[in-house]
């Protein structure tokens, strides 16, 4: 076994763990769904739609285009292959991880929720009687005109969608499906979880950590302490603790990355390519570039969202994709989709696009027919590029081209 690496070699093996040395299919099947959601461990859910909704996007940046009702079959037909839980942060995650998670369940319950420190404990009660009458059940069905707060973030939430929030997250009820893109229905967790998983023990808190901190360093491939605990949002203790069991146990091998400020490990079934042949676009959202310290490690790329940003101070857009091609970040474009352009055909509209610095030749070309492949399955019928950032004009030939 390896015990040091060049970054060439940790990029590849990073890209392999994250599902880029499998093929994309002509055809993705629910077969591919669950190979890549194993790589990717978990798919995380943000509200942002001015592409397309964040959760969609590593699928198709792994599998190419596919049919996204498949995500909501793994959701919500039986057996349920995932659910939604707060194990990054908001995201699906594979089914079995809920007894893995009962330990972060009962912390939110002490710590009453995420945010809220003034649940109202009676209120929830009588909620959790409705749930349980009623069956799969949206906070607008049960809303009785209760105050509203923006709280954080600025969501003008109900009381009892304060209150529905709370029991999602101590495990009292559980995600059943969505109404369109946002409405939650929540229910029981007997009545949404696979009752062979409920029958499951919690397993010990050591053991839960050890489970995620195995599961995150599969996705990795190659990680530091700090990659594997923001994975599953762990504190640094708990994933050292989990970290030292798995090297003695051989499952990590301590290894030295060249250029890494910090002490790495390398899955012991992690596998290391020659080389990679990715192209795809990145969401903002995509494990491998979420946690934006490793991104710069392994690309040397500095990338951060500027949605938050007002307008005048953004560098480079509003929602921008890192455009991955073979092993290397080598582009960033600014995308969105004009659903309303051209009495509904639609076009898919390049507010700014860059190169990075050493990007290869063919750069252009590949990111334009990446565009028009992820129009295409967008439903749009063209790309608009704009001629903002140093690539753009190469890009717009790059992308009218057949």
């Amino acid at each position: 076994m390896l015990d040091r690496l060049s970054n060439a070699q940790a990029r590849r093996v990073a890209l392999a763990a994250q599902g880029f040395l499998d093929p994309r299919h002509t055809v993705p099947t629910m077969r591919t769904f669950q190979r890549t959601l194993e790589r990717t461990g978990v798919l995380q859910v943000d509200s942002v739609n001015v592409l397309q909704r964040a959760h969609y996007m590593p699928l198709y940046s792994r599998m190419g285009p596919y049919d996204v009702d498949m995500l909501r079959r793994a959701a919500e037909r039986r057996p349920r292959r995932i659910v939604e839980y707060w194990a990054h942060v908001q995201a699906y995650m594979p089914v079995e991880l809920w007894p893995v998670m009962q330990h972060r369940m009962a912390s939110y319950r002490e710590r009453k929720g995420k945010w809220w420190r003034d649940v109202d404990e009676v209120l929830a009660a009588r909620v959790l009687a409705e749930v349980a009458a009623r069956g799969a059940t949206t906070a607008r069905d049960l809303d009785d005109g209760t105050p509203r707060d923006k709280g954080n973030w600025g969501w003008n939430w109900s009381g009892t969608r304060k209150a529905l929030d709370y029991l999602y997250m101590t495990g009292d009820v559980a995600i059943a499906g969505r109404n369109g893109q946002f409405e939650i229905r929540y229910d029981l967790p007997e009545r949404v979880i696979p009752a062979d998983v409920l029958a499951q023990p919690t397993p010990s808190l050591a053991d839960a950590n050890r489970e995620l901190v195995r599961r995150a360093a599969r996705s990795h491939g190659v990680a530091t302490v700090q990659d594997l605990r923001d994975y599953y949002r762990m504190s640094v203790a708990d994933t050292a603790a989990a970290v030292a069991e798995l090297v003695e146990e051989g499952e990590l091998v301590p290894v030295t990355v060249d250029g890494w400020k910090r002490p790495a490990y390398l899955h012991a079934d992690a596998r290391l390519p020659r080389r990679i042949d990715a192209r795809a676009l990145l969401s903002p959202f995509d494990p491998v570039v979420w946690e934006r310290a490793r991104t710069e490690a392994l690309f040397d790329f500095h990338y951060r969202i500027e949605i938050y940003v007002p307008a005048e101070k953004r560098v480079h857009g509003y929602y921008v994709l890192p455009f991955l091609l073979r092993d290397a970040i080598v582009a960033r474009v600014d995308l969105k989709a004009d659903r309303q352009f051209d009495g509904g055909a639609g076009r898919l509209v390049v507010k700014a696009a860059y190169a990075e610095a050493g990007a290869p030749e063919d750069t252009a070309e590949e990111l334009g027919a990446e565009l028009r492949q992820l129009a295409g399955w967008l439903g749009l019928a063209s790309v608009t590029v704009e001629p903002r950032g140093g690539l753009a004009p190469r890009l717009g030939e790059a992308s009218a081209a057949r």
